[in-house]
């Protein structure tokens, strides 16, 4: 059986090791007085209709790849939101702000440390917005950590895929990739690795279970 081969798990940060992201935005923007349909607009002049389609101007993909400072991102980002909701929308701090809303998920966290302590390889795949993660614990969690802006390259670009399977020493195939993010889930089946895409904790433990053959859930 196939699931009998796998032996590696990697994770995403924003979304599976933390609450869902859009509860977190949509406080952030009641905070900024945004509206977040606004937020979700210039998103998507950026990143394209569908996500993982890059519009030729993406300062997301610069911030994601480190290749523009924090400050630069906050200024186009309020800019853009400013222009949209007619009235100024502060650029310093404001992803901080943004992550301030972002709620750890315990249980996720604990389920990768108990995949870990059964003998399994463990990742985390990042896309960075420059922010500071909570990196407690982290030691113990993974074997390998890899944030988009410290390697200068981001999901779903097959090369962050090559890295965190080298670093853990591993085959696609033997490997395990949960992501809220469903764009960054396909393109990591593009390249062999079986996905999750991450919804709740419930789901997403019964599928690894499954997957692993290991009781992981709490």
């Amino acid at each position: 059986m196939a699931e009998h081969r796998l032996r590696a798990l990697v994770v995403d940060w924003g979304g599976v090791l933390t609450e869902p992201l859009d509860a977190a935005i949509r406080a952030w923007a009641d905070l900024d007085g945004v509206e977040f349909q606004h937020y979700v607009d210039v998103m998507r002049s950026w990143l394209g209709p569908h996500q993982g389609e890059l519009a030729r101007d993406n300062p997301v993909a610069a911030l994601e790849r480190g290749e523009i400072e924090v400050p630069h991102f906050e200024e186009q980002l309020a800019g853009r939101l400013s222009e949209a909701a007619g009235h100024p929308v502060s650029a310093t701090g404001l992803l901080q702000r943004m992550f301030d809303q972002f709620e750890h998920a315990p249980a996720m966290a604990a389920l990768v440390l108990r995949a870990r302590r059964a003998g399994l390889r463990t990742g985390l795949l990042s896309n960075s917005w420059g922010n500071e993660y909570p990196r407690e614990g982290w030691d113990e969690m993974f074997d390998a950590i890899v944030i988009s802006g410290e390697v200068g390259m981001r999901k779903p670009e097959p090369e962050i895929f090559a890295h965190v399977l080298d670093l853990l020493g591993v085959r696609a195939e033997e490997t395990v990739f949960v992501d809220d993010l469903e764009h960054n889930v396909d393109a990591a089946l593009g390249l062999g690795i079986v996905g999750v895409h991450h919804t709740s904790y419930d789901t997403t433990a019964a599928e690894l279970e499954t997957l692993f053959g290991l009781h992981l859930s709490d």
